[in-house]
This record gives C-alpha cells, structure tokens and sequence, in this order.
C-alpha cells in the first residue's frame, strides 16, 4: 500500500491523497442528493418526468460549459489554489438555494444548481489527476477508484440527507435549503483546511514529465493518443448511464410497487443502491491487484449490459434487482475509464482531463431523453443506459488489446 503512495524518488503523497479522497467524497454529495430533487420537482412543481430531468441537466450542462475554462484554471493557478476556486463557487451556489426557496419557481434552483455545478468541474478537473498522480503511474486506476470509494460514501450520504430535510421535510418550500445549507458549511470547512496544507504539485509535474518520456508522449497532442477519443465517448456514456439509471429509479420503484412510499424508494436508493456502489468501488480497487483494469471495465460492462436487458423486460422483483445490482457494476466505470484516458498523457494530463470532465455532459442529456421515452412506462427509457454499457464494454475490449 505505501508503495502505491510513493513515488521513485521517495516523496509520500499518502496524506495528499487522503484531502484529495475527501473532495470527492463532498461532489458525492451533492449529486446524491440530485436524485431526490428530482422526484420532489416533479410534485412541488407539477413536472412530468422529462421536465424533471433538467434538475441534472442544469447540473451537468454546467460541466460541460465550464470545463475548458476550469482546465485553464488549473494550468494557470495550479491545483491547489484551482481545487480552492471550486470549492468556494461549490458553497456559493448551494446557499444561493436559500433565497431561490423564497420563490415559487423550480427555475431559481436550476441556477443555483448550474452554478454548483460550475465548482464541481474545477474540483473534479483538479482531483481526478491528482488523485492518478500521486504516485506510480502503473497504480494509477487503483488509486482513483479508492478515491471514488469516498465519492461512492457521499452518493449514500447524499439521498439520506436530502430524504430527510426534503421527502420528510416539514413541507415548507425552505425544506429544499436545508440540506444545501449543511453541505455549504462543510464545502468552507474543508477550503479552510486546503488552504493551510500544502500539496506536492512540483513533485507531481517531475512525475508527469518522466511519464511522458517514458511513453514518449513529452511532443505531439493528446489528440496524439489512438485510444483517447473512445476514452471520451465512454465517459460520455458513463455518466449519461449512471445519472438516467439514478435519476428515475424511484419511478422505477414505485411502478414495479405501487404500494411502495417515495421515502421508502428514497431509503431504496441512498442505502441500498448507493451502498452497493460504494462497496462496487472499494472491491475493485482490490481486484485490481490481479486483474488488469481494462479487463474489469469489461467484465463489468457485460453485466451492466445484462441488468438493463432484465430491466426493460420488465420482470417484476427479478428486474428490479437487477436495476438495484447494476449500481455494483457501475461503480468502478468512471475512474477507471478516467485513469485509461489520461494515462501516459504526461505534460497533456491537465488538457486531456479537462477534455473527459466536459463529457459528463452525458449526465444532461439521458435523464430528459429517458423521461420522454419513458413517460408512460419507465422501464422503456433504460434503453439509453443498456446502449451506454455495451460501447464501454468495447471500450474495455479496446485497452484489453493494446
């Protein structure tokens, strides 16, 4: 384990990592409790299920806009004081969700969510790389899906608490700022503790560098690299996957068993689901020591591919569990396609990280494209996830080959 942290020369980036691991730990939580806002809108608000998906499209369009801006942020200001930038635009926008719940309108939160997420994409266009290059390249993918464990703790945290203070909440319109509030205290807290600590960024460029030679990547572009262009398609239809599959799951619930509570669905979702994520993440980091990365990515793209097939066949109890089992097999997608597409990248780590970030703009589109699809029975839109997990098992195929 400490060799993982620890680079040819000696440096320890243990602790480092561990601050990085906590960043992505608070955007778990913020787009756990994403889900959530997304049934309540569709009652507080008289939406239909398409009009509720602009909760994430107002979240992740706000990605894919900031991205290039947020990878010239980090190459201009470096990472920490990038990482700061974020969390600050990050605690912003969640309290802006305090006077949007004075207003009868959904569209004040879809600003404050937009502009959230504008701090979200430079964290994340920050801590991805970092948390590949703190240390061996060659233990890279199992060092970002440990980070993702953390996000995977804030994805249950997330729905609990926005369960809570919302679906439980006493049924005033504030009720939607109160979870924001809390999330906002922590975000400053942790930008305070940023702010004294110091991160080995000249110690990570020298790492860049000598990867770069040793891949011989120090010229050229990232466009340069075969493999990186199905890198950002895979991303795209990751997160487009994992967002719509979240997003309607509680509509899922509900139409398998209508005796079921939206509370109870919730709980479905923050404990259950969410759960199985996390340990999906811990397990694979693990796994990874015997089993190649791409090769994993593979294996579990093929059953994400068989989950969704049960899920549109509509089943009963056996499609929902496989709707419930296909958060395990989600779990180490983005990190490990995240860590495939920047490997070797060196000097283009920043520009290439940005470039995957941008396609989290899947997670915009699929939740409004399956809420059309499936307005009158659910289980249709998840013809858009099934289409997501079949290009990344050949993406896995792809890196199994080089």
């Amino acid at each position: 384990m400490n060799s993982m942290f620890r680079n040819s020369k000696g440096v320890n980036y243990l602790f480092p990592f561990m601050l990085i691991a906590t960043l992505y730990l608070l955007w778990g939580l913020a787009h756990g409790m994403l889900d959530v806002l997304n049934k309540h809108f569709q009652v507080a608000f008289d939406m239909t299920k398409a009009q509720s998906g602009f909760v994430q499209f107002s979240v992740y369009i706000g990605y894919f806009i900031m991205s290039l801006p947020a990878g010239a942020i980090m190459r201009r200001l470096g990472y920490k004081r990038g990482l700061l930038t974020g969390l600050l635009l990050f605690a912003f926008g969640a309290l802006l969700f305090i006077p949007a719940s004075f207003i009868d309108s959904p569209y004040p939160f879809f600003a404050a969510l937009f502009i959230l997420a504008c701090g979200l994409c430079i964290i994340e266009n920050g801590a991805h790389p970092c948390a590949t290059g703190m240390g061996p390249e060659q233990f890279s993918e199992q060092r970002i899906n440990i980070a993702a464990a953390f996000n995977g703790v804030g994805w249950i945290v997330g729905p609990l608490l926005g369960t809570a203070l919302i679906l439980n909440g006493t049924g005033s319109s504030f009720d939607l700022a109160k979870p924001y509030i809390i999330v906002a205290a922590i975000v400053l807290l942790v930008a305070l503790v940023l702010f004294f600590i110091k991160l080995p960024e000249a110690e990570m460029a020298a790492d860049e560098e000598q990867n770069a030679i040793d891949a011989g990547t120090v010229t050229g572009s990232v466009w340069g690299h075969k493999l990186f262009i199905f890198a950002l398609i895979a991303q795209f239809f990751y997160v487009g996957a994992q967002t719509g599959v979240g997003s309607f799951f509680i509509n899922y619930a509900l139409e398998a068993d209508p005796s079921m509570s939206s509370k109870t669905a919730g709980l479905l979702l923050s404990v259950g689901c969410m759960g199985m994520f996390f340990v999906g993440r811990l397990l694979s980091s693990l796994f990874m020591k015997w089993i190649r990365p791409a090769t994993l990515l593979t294996f579990f793209g093929a059953l994400a591919t068989l989950c969704m097939v049960l899920v549109l066949c509509q089943l009963g109890m056996i499609s929902f569990l496989a709707l419930f089992l296909s958060y395990f097999f989600m779990a180490p997608m983005f990190p490990t396609i995240f860590a495939l597409g920047v490997k070797g990248m060196g000097v283009h780590t920043k520009k290439a990280s940005s470039l995957l970030v941008m396609m989290i703009v899947g997670g915009a589109v699929f939740p409004i494209c399956m809420g059309w699809i499936g307005q009158n029975q659910i289980a249709l839109g998840y013809i858009l996830p099934l289409v997501g997990f079949v290009f990344i098992t050949f993406f896995g195929v792809l890196h199994m080959k080089k």
